[in-house]
């Protein structure tokens, strides 16, 4: 169980520092950290580290390997749209509009959610 308290305390980190009314505020928040390096963006992510020594502890656990894979597919997101939006400034209009939509203030709590979920079902898988 100490990993879910430890995961869950991760994400809270994460969910703080990235949190804001629309996608677009979020990704700018981001954008701040990754501008000074992308060392330093990818070092404020501690639950994408969590998931790859997760993943090796529990033997490549199906469940770890999900956990894993998400983690990855959610940061390679954020950088991609974080280059074509702030970098190449290439952003059509619907994009522009779902970007400052507001969002709901418990979408970021998702994670808290799905990942301790899939923590669990790997270590009692």
């Amino acid at each position: 169980m100490i990993y879910i308290v430890i995961y869950i305390a991760f994400e809270l980190y994460e969910v703080q520092w990235q949190k804001a009314d629309t996608m677009q505020g979020m990704l700018l928040r981001m954008y701040h950290y990754y501008k000074r390096s992308i060392f330093v963006f990818l070092l404020m992510h501690p639950t994408f580290y969590f998931a790859a020594s997760f993943m090796i502890s529990t033997h490549y656990n199906i469940y770890a390997l999900l956990l894993f894979a998400i983690k990855s597919a959610d940061i390679a997101t954020k950088l991609i749209l974080m280059k074509q939006i702030f970098i190449d400034k290439e952003v059509s209009s619907e994009m522009s509009m779902m970007l400052q939509t507001p969002i709901h203030w418990m979408l970021p709590y998702i994670g808290l959610t799905v990942y301790p979920f899939l923590i669990y079902m790997a270590l009692f898988s």
